[in-house]
């Protein structure tokens, strides 16, 4: 069984490791005209896709094969006050090397949009907006050449809004009505409040489309469940992918904040899950969520070579 290690967005052991740079809505409105706010945005952009760049390398080279994208390499660019402007075209460059990389070095990558990219929502404009963010994560895939199978996209399944079932009807009829394009790229992950597992997993089966398990979510928010029972047909969900199946992981920063995510991993944690997992003898991959970005992964590994049983492949990836 082999499992592949990644980490979110940022490298912190890397110099400039943020592909995050952006500008308050305040201080790009307070820009002279519309000619010097393009130029701004276009700069950072541009940055951002160098920084994402230098990380891809980072990443192999350290043989981590997992990476999640930030979501903020457009600065601003679904602000309803911000003018529309083409992202895509002036770094058509960029964009292709990024995927040619990412294709020529075997790389696993995806986005997670933010938490107001809403399926499920009753409201309009709340769906209009979501939809607009979502065809942002998409754009910049295709961009990158990076097909559905290639680059996917994390969400949850949204709010309740008074009725569990109404809200899981909703999100399964409104789905169906989204962009093909859209719909290709979608993976639906538990949540630590709402959404269980086993209910995320009912939709996850009646729309096959693959699930993503996060076990820090489940141990905030379940009814009792043994996820060894769900487990095989979670990772089902991924039958018809290319890819393994994902889980996501991060440990409670405290007892009085157990949603919170902690700066690292605790190894007891993961492993349990882990031993768990080898009665199915699959292969799957695991995104790190700790606020340590990539020296949470590291810090995984050197602990992964005290434990009996498993074997370090290389510096992102384990067997047992």
């Amino acid at each position: 069984m082999k499992i592949r290690l990644g980490y979110v967005a940022i490298a912190l052991n890397l110099q400039d490791g943020s592909p995050n740079k952006t500008i308050t809505y305040k201080r790009f409105s307070e820009l002279p005209d519309d000619e010097v706010k393009l130029y701004k945005l276009q700069s950072i952009t541009k940055e951002n896709l160098e920084r994402t760049r230098r990380i891809l390398i980072y990443n192999k080279a350290h043989d981590i094969i997992l990476y999640r994208f930030t979501s903020k390499l457009v600065p601003l660019v679904t602000h309803e006050e911000v003018f529309d402007w083409d992202y895509i075209q002036p770094f058509e460059e960029q964009y292709k090397n990024l995927g040619n990389f990412i294709k020529e070095k075997g790389l696993l990558v995806s986005a997670h949009p933010d938490h107001f990219t809403i399926i499920n929502t009753p409201k309009k404009d709340v769906l209009a907006s979501s939809l607009k963010d979502l065809e942002y994560h998409v754009k910049i895939f295709e961009a990158m050449d990076l097909s559905p199978k290639e680059a996917k996209l994390v969400i949850h399944v949204g709010g309740t809004y008074g009725s569990k079932k109404k809200a899981i009807e909703r999100f399964i009829s409104q789905f169906k009505e989204l962009d093909p394009r859209y719909q290709s790229r979608i993976i639906l992950e538990n949540d630590d409040k709402s959404f269980t597992a086993r209910e995320v997993l009912s939709i996850c089966q009646e729309l096959s489309i693959p699930m993503v398990l996060d076990i820090h979510h489940h141990f905030c928010n379940h009814h009792g469940e043994n996820l060894s029972d769900y487990l095989e047909a979670i990772f089902n969900t991924w039958n018809n992918e290319t890819r393994p199946p994902k889980i996501h992981v991060s440990s409670p920063k405290c007892e009085k904040q157990i949603r919170a995510h902690a700066d690292f991993v605790d190894i007891n944690f993961l492993m349990e899950f882990i031993n768990s997992a080898k009665t199915l003898d699959r292969d799957f991959d695991i995104m790190v969520e700790a606020k340590q970005k990539d020296l949470a992964l590291h810090q995984l590994m050197k602990e992964f070579e005290t434990i009996e049983g498993v074997e370090i492949l290389n510096g992102g990836a384990i067997k047992l």
